[in-house]
């Protein structure tokens, strides 16, 4: 049994992008392609491995307690959240870490994307005119709009930059305040809410932020505003959300993550015109993709040679 350096789940759409450049950074990297079966199948890829790149597989509880030589774990995704039971990591000693920066761009543009579908009811008009409809829909234009970005790190200072060049009125809420350079004025989060026609979240999820948008929140929103999720479906408690569409003033929801993904058939948010979904997808283009393993594999390389430093 090797004890080199794993990967556990390349999966279909990302192996493409793992070029032979990226794989000489880390040559002795045993490569898994596709998904671990089961938990059974994800220990059985982690047996005797020290170091390890993972991509989506969830790190369980039962798989740390069952992988006890694992001490340094790659994640190729920025939000370790609800990738990893921290708690577990924390006991154990084990060196988790993510990628960050690979999807800035990407995730802007996306949740701009949204925007503009919301403001226009593109997906509205599509489903209308696949059904033999033909309705004259009225839409907003975005120029002279105020934009709210809620969280101000690489994703949400991309966003206003963008909205910024649409000519939009950009207001910013983070805990650090706005970076320099960044075209965007600061504001409390209630007055973000309040005076913003479209907001747009950005935070990463933890603690302090899970559930942060609730009903309060959502009611101080300006009649027929737009709501943009790119970043955590438990950003915003879903019930809150739900009665906001359905007549509590909340003009739109644009939403590329959900609590439970994908949303089951049935699904409230399903039936409802005034929300536009994507399908967790604001991440994935074939430039951020490159840029992540490129990242990933860099990562692995400093700590491997870290290790034998």
């Amino acid at each position: 049994m090797s004890n080199g350096p794993v990967f556990v789940d390349c999966r279909p759409e990302i192996a493409p992008y793992l070029t032979p450049a990226t794989r000489a950074l880390v040559p002795a990297m045993t490569v898994y392609e596709g998904a671990p079966a089961d938990e059974a199948d994800l220990i059985h890829r982690l047996a005797g491995r020290r170091f390890a790149m993972v991509y989506l597989a969830y790190l369980s509880e039962a798989v740390l307690a069952a992988c006890p030589d694992l001490r340094t774990v790659v994640y190729l995704s920025s939000g370790l959240a609800t990738r990893a039971d921290l708690a577990a990591v924390a006991r154990r000693g084990i060196d988790l870490t993510g990628v960050r920066g690979y999807g800035d761009r990407a995730v802007a543009e996306h949740a701009i994307a949204l925007m503009f579908a919301a403001l226009r009811h593109v997906a509205l008009m599509d489903r209308h005119a696949r059904a033999g409809g033909f309705p004259t829909v009225l839409g907003h234009e975005c120029a002279g709009a105020t934009f709210g970005v809620v969280g101000l790190g690489g994703i949400g200072c991309e966003t206003a930059k963008i909205a910024h060049a649409l000519g939009m009125r950009v207001l910013g809420w983070g805990r650090r305040g706005v970076p320099e350079g960044v075209p965007a004025t600061a504001a409390t989060l209630p007055a973000l809410l309040a005076q913003s026609d479209v907001v747009s979240l950005h935070l990463r999820l933890e603690d302090g932020t899970r559930g942060l948008l609730n009903a309060a929140h959502l009611a101080l929103m300006r009649p027929g505003a737009v709501l943009v999720n790119t970043a955590r479906a438990a950003l915003v408690d879903e019930a809150a959300l739900l009665a906001a569409l359905r007549g509590g003033g909340l003009g739109h929801a644009a939403l590329d993550v959900f609590h439970e993904e994908p949303p089951p058939p049935g699904h409230p948010l399903l039936a409802l015109d005034n929300v536009t979904l994507s399908t967790h997808s604001a991440w994935y283009t074939p430039q951020a993709v490159t840029r992540l393993l490129d990242a990933g594999y860099r990562q692995m390389r400093a700590k491997l040679e870290g290790a034998r430093g």
